[in-house]
């Protein structure tokens, strides 16, 4: 019983990180929300994998808690450089 109301908060809080990604005033917050909702994703996997006794699961959970992590250093990496590059062309031109 304890493991499906896990299930249940754990939707709930992962629907809540998908407002803000879709609502958020500022990049960071989206990606902020994206990562917690796949943090999320990895202990509903897990927690699955223990409700429905499928020790399996927690590969496919590992695996995705890596490419979440290698995902968004890529993507805060991309944002860092775009405002670096945004900064220097403004400093040429002058504007």
């Amino acid at each position: 019983m304890m493991l499906y109301a896990t299930l249940v908060a754990l939707l709930v809080v992962m629907s809540l990180a998908l407002i803000r990604a879709v609502r958020g005033p500022s990049i960071h917050d989206r990606i902020l929300a994206v990562n917690m909702f796949s943090t999320k994703t990895v202990l509903l996997i897990a927690v699955i994998c223990f409700t429905f006794g499928k020790p399996e699961f927690l590969d496919i959970a590992l695996v995705y808690a890596l490419i979440n992590f290698v995902s968004v250093i890529g993507v805060l990496r991309y944002f860092e450089f775009r405002t670096a590059n945004a900064a220097s062309a403004t400093e040429v031109t002058g504007d």
